[in-house]
């Protein structure tokens, strides 16, 4: 047995117990980093630490604050905020208590909230503020399992019946382990591994969210497989952003306390760029979006700088992505990634006028970038790779714990999700579906069994829904969601996602765009435009002032977006191409529910709101 798989295999029956072993092993260490704001509301934000004893304090009296207030082990807490230290340490708070975390987004509207607390059963609410304790409180009446709920941030808030602050929760818990010092050591101690830790509620489509069951080892597993692929280290800085109520974002607290380096965390997504260079990670997660949006940052920073900068800036570009290409491939076959000396020489001049600038925004200390939730653009993918910021993409589901397949370090494939992580087996069925087996599966749909069966086999098979391919050495790369293929009039097969992912690549204003076809003729395509970037551009046509409704219904920038699709198509088979397109009015967000909160599209929701824009595009035309 190798000593990845005795690490696996041995592996104890929860986190719970796994943040235990890291408080003994390294107290003193710093674990954790969060912003203060200025007390004025002005000025940069200071950035204060808590040591693993000292995290472990905190999180030690909240889990005997929750046990004082009644919860029993397996019984349902639910935390109902933006990505925060507090969030960590209350979840780790829930888990050492012995119960399971159920997570619900801020932006959850109080009927769907109020649906997940229900269908959950959960007894205790930690909220982050006073919006969120109103969402509750308006639904109060149907949430009789309901007895408490705790405000992170107190401001606004009267402590009453029911209703307390985590400061309070904290001083109760710390008097609580007073009187009973083993309490915690004897809950965790009694956790079983198959005992529930985390609801994870899917946001579906259509219909209400599904609650996903993952039990404790499903993030002991995680811990030790993403250890054991060695892509991070003790002395890592790891930024992290993601929301906490994605598995993606949860997975990486796992792995952060067996491997025991720091995290930075901020969910402000628009502190990203300002918390880069003061926090200066050594590696990040991150959801393609942002990638996309700091690729047409960079573009857009460029046409603004005139016609000579855009040019150099294209053809660093194109210099990037070349490099890429050819010292991937290099290391694919000879295991080095060298280049032709012609072809350095021009990186070495592209470096010093464009990438050092954006390893710089990046904080200066990137080694590496970990992109899942959706599928990045091979060719951004391609641009960040030749510009030295190493995007390392990933696969997994809330239904696998998120970490299924990561890239392998040096050795990492663009346009690829890598190999399985260690434990993780993997085959793809006759239609093409991927299926996974191992121990970051889910037990099951909570309440639904019938649900359960439809995706998770007997013999532990577990049913994806994305379509994909194995490369002889392993590496997986996917080619869509099996419910999202397009299959036109014709009998034509399109994936809307390549087409989307290769307009991403070649218009710097897209934010985003949905590729329509299914039982038509031809391909049309929503898009929704950058709002900085777009208007960026229009102030230098003739539009400045505009909004940006009234810029998007502009002719100069319709010719502008066509002249990017007409670029698109010129590199499609004739079935994919884009015959019509219209710019939306807006851009699409999770207010409207047309985008996740890990802001991935949903299809379904855009097509219905958009309806009457598809079918003005179809008027007329004759369907075969």
């Amino acid at each position: 047995m190798s000593d990845t798989q005795t690490l696996i295999e041995n592996r104890p029956p929860s986190v719970a117990g796994l943040f235990l072993d890291r408080v003994a092993a390294t107290p003193d260490a710093e674990a954790y980093r969060y912003p203060v704001p200025p007390a004025a509301g002005e000025g940069p934000d200071e950035w204060k630490s808590l040591t693993w004893a000292q995290a472990a304090e905190r999180v030690y009296a909240i889990a005997a604050g929750l046990i004082e207030l009644g919860v029993q082990p397996e019984q349902r807490v639910a935390l109902a905020s933006a990505t925060r230290v507090e969030w960590i340490l209350g979840d780790l708070g829930i888990m050492c208590a012995g119960a399971a975390t159920t997570t619900v987004y801020p932006q959850t509207n109080a009927d769907e909230s109020a649906f997940i607390l229900s269908d959950s059963a959960s007894k205790v609410l930690i909220a982050e503020d006073v919006t969120q304790l109103a969402k509750v409180q308006e639904k109060r009446a149907e949430l009789p399992e309901l007895t408490h709920v705790v405000v992170i941030d107190p401001a606004g808030v009267e402590s009453g019946e029911g209703v307390l602050t985590l400061a309070e929760l904290e001083q109760r818990g710390a008097a609580y382990l007073e009187k009973n010092p083993d309490l915690i050591k004897e809950r965790v101690g009694a956790i079983t591994k198959d005992q529930l830790a985390t609801l994870i509620y899917t946001s579906g489509t259509t219909g209400r969210p599904k609650g996903v069951r993952l039990p404790h080892d499903n993030w002991s597993y995680m811990a030790k497989a993403i250890a054991a692929t060695g892509l991070v280290g003790a002395d890592d800085v790891q930024y992290l952003w993601l929301p906490l109520a994605h598995v993606f974002g949860k997975v990486l607290t796992s792995g952060q306390i067996e491997v025991g380096h720091v995290t930075a965390v901020d969910g402000r997504v628009d502190k990203i760029i300002e918390n880069l260079p003061v926090v200066q990670p050594t590696y990040m997660a991150a959801v393609p979006r942002i990638f996309e949006k700091v690729y047409n940052g960079v573009a857009a920073k460029a046409r603004a700088g005139g016609g000579a900068k855009y040019k150099i800036f294209q053809w660093a570009s194109e210099v990037a992505r070349e490099y890429a290409k050819v010292s991937q491939d290099n290391f694919r076959r000879t295991g080095t990634a060298s280049v032709p000396f012609a072809l350095s020489a021009k990186h070495k001049v592209a470096d010093a006028l464009v990438f050092a600038k954006i390893r710089e925004a990046f904080g200066g200390n990137l080694r590496a970038c970990v992109s899942g939730s959706a599928a990045l653009a091979p060719e951004i993918g391609f641009f960040f790779s030749g510009a030295g910021i190493h995007i390392l993409e990933g696969y997994g589901l809330t239904e696998s714990s998120a970490a299924s397949f990561v890239n392998p370090g040096e050795a990492y494939r663009t346009g690829t999700v890598g190999k399985p992580v260690p434990g993780t087996e993997v085959r793809i069925a006759d239609d093409g579906e991927i299926l996974l087996r191992g121990p970051g599966i889910m037990e099951g749909y909570h309440g639904l069994p019938e649900k359960t069966a439809e995706v998770l086999e007997s013999d532990g098979w577990f049913h994806t829904g994305d379509i994909g391919e194995l490369s002889p050495d392993g590496y997986l790369r996917i080619t869509d969601r099996k419910k999202d293929l397009i299959k036109t009039s014709s009998g034509k097969y399109i994936s809307p996602a390549e087409v989307e992912g290769q307009f991403k690549a070649v218009c710097p204003y897209v934010s985003n765009i949905l590729v329509h076809g299914a039982d038509r003729n031809f391909c049309t395509a929503l898009i929704a435009l950058d709002g900085p970037s777009i208007l960026g551009w229009a102030k230098d046509n003739g539009l400045d002032g505009k909004s940006y409704a009234e810029v998007v219904a502009a002719p100069g920038t319709v010719a502008l977006i066509e002249g990017y699709v007409k670029e698109l198509n010129g590199g499609l088979q004739r079935w994919q191409t884009i015959k019509k397109f219209r710019l939306l009015p807006r851009d699409l967000d999770i207010e409207h529910g047309e985008i996740t909160p890990s802001l991935k599209l949903k299809r379904p929701v855009v097509e219905r709101e958009y309806k009457h824009l598809i079918d003005e595009m179809y008027a007329g035309a004759r369907e075969a």
